[in-house]
């Protein structure tokens, strides 16, 4: 654990948090003190190990199995977070799906499906929990984002206008939602190393970016700029997309 607890007394929780930037962003926060409520779709060894990483650096956790794109099963996890910490603060909405598919052989139902986890997601989880995280008086929400959202890429017409809603929906929530106090921002990864399923090609669009340092980054990298959003320090700043990407996208 780091000597810097500015989320003692906080609970936090991270959708889609049993591997890669979830998980990164999960383990950060417990290390700064927040209690975490860790969310996976299915696999609860993934959440389990997770849990078992923060507690075992002192740290509190609870593993709540539910699909993001399920109303009922994210106003479940909200009230089990409820139960058992008395309070939500912080809201990451890290859940997606990124597929690639050309969009002449997709169909409605494929485009239905990211949409469903990535946007809709959101939308429920945040929805589920926004009474706790005004009751917070200093609520924090962070949307995960996408590089190809803001460069384009080819075959990912689904994932792109899924990650470009949520920057529309961070901005849109950053106005409704700044007199309960809640902060909401966007952190965008781009060119993040990550482990993928066997047999999953590495995105094609990656290979059409390159970073300043020549080095992909990593899902603490992430992560890092998560952290600072859910802490004390940046509650002048919301309805922001922050890129973490070693300077493979600048915007005009």
């Amino acid at each position: 654990m780091t000597s810097t607890r500015e989320l003692e007394g906080k609970v936090a929780i991270v959708t889609g948090a049993g591997r890669n930037i979830g998980r990164a962003i999960a383990v950060m926060l417990a290390d700064i003190g927040a209690s975490v409520v860790i969310n996976v779709r299915s696999n609860r060894a993934e959440a389990d190990a997770v849990a078992a990483e923060i507690e075992a650096a002192g740290g509190k956790a609870l593993v709540h199995i539910g699909d993001v794109a399920d109303a009922k099963a994210m106003q479940a996890m909200a009230d089990a977070g409820l139960a058992r910490f008395g309070r939500i603060d912080i809201l990451v909405n890290n859940a997606a799906l990124r597929r690639e598919k050309s969009f002449a052989e997709m169909d409605y139902a494929e485009w239905r499906e990211i949409l469903a986890v990535t946007l809709d997601g959101a939308f429920h989880c945040t929805k589920a929990c926004l009474p706790a995280l005004r009751e917070s008086g200093a609520g924090t929400i962070v949307n995960i984002g996408g590089l190809s959202a803001h460069t384009g890429a080819r075959n990912r017409a689904h994932v792109i206008t899924a990650k470009a809603g949520v920057v529309g929906l961070t901005r849109a929530l950053a106005n409704d939602l700044a007199a309960d106090g809640i902060t909401v921002n966007c952190v965008v990864p781009g060119l993040i190393g990550t482990p993928r399923p066997k047999g999953q090609p590495e995105p094609a669009h990656h290979l059409t970016h390159q970073t300043l340092t020549g080095e992909r980054g990593k899902p603490d990298d992430v992560a890092a700029v998560v952290r600072f959003l859910c802490s004390p320090a940046a509650r002048y700043v919301t309805g922001q997309a922050l890129h973490a990407n070693g300077g493979a996208y600048f915007s005009a």
